[in-house]
């Protein structure tokens, strides 16, 4: 890559890119690109999760206002080998009561926000998600005990205004 290439890939990962995932996602070829080439389309990962056979999957984020968590999972030898949405429903579906923070953290990335209800008692993780109908505003919830526990998960939509 030559210079100016490189320069513009680093403002871009400090400016943010929010609009551009699509285009950059697409320049992303699972099976051919390598972690020097994710890392210069996407920047740092907000996360680097250690996966069983040696792999790592790298945790890319738009929350607080984006929809999307994207999982970025490469081999042993820094080859990418899957680009993956992690807020979908089939991920929702697959927390389950008894799961650790970390468990939730795993499957569907950095929360946008965590609030902590103390005559309740519970913590809240919600994340922004793919409204059902356009315009509105719609958020994930996942329910914690005071240690860490899930509880349970919840969904709101709300209409704008």
């Amino acid at each position: 890559m030559n210079p100016i290439a490189r320069l513009f890939a680093a403002l871009a990962s400090i400016i943010g890119f929010y609009g551009c995932d699509g285009a950059h996602l697409a320049q992303l070829k699972p099976g051919i690109s390598t972690a020097q080439e994710v890392r210069e389309r996407l920047g740092l990962p907000g996360a680097e999760w250690p996966n069983a056979d040696g792999s790592v999957t790298w945790e890319y984020t738009r929350q607080p206002e984006g929809f999307e968590c994207w999982m970025l999972t490469l081999n042993q030898a820094g080859v990418l080998q899957k680009i993956e949405q992690a807020l979908t429903q089939d991920n929702f579906a697959k927390v389950e009561k008894g799961w650790s923070e970390m468990q939730v953290r795993r499957l569907l990335g950095k929360p946008r926000s965590e609030v902590k209800f103390p005559l309740k008692p519970e913590v809240v993780w919600e994340w922004r998600i793919e409204p059902s109908q356009r315009g509105n505003n719609a958020f994930f919830h996942v329910h914690f005990s005071l240690d860490g526990v899930v509880t349970g998960t919840s969904r709101r939509e709300e209409l704008p205004g």
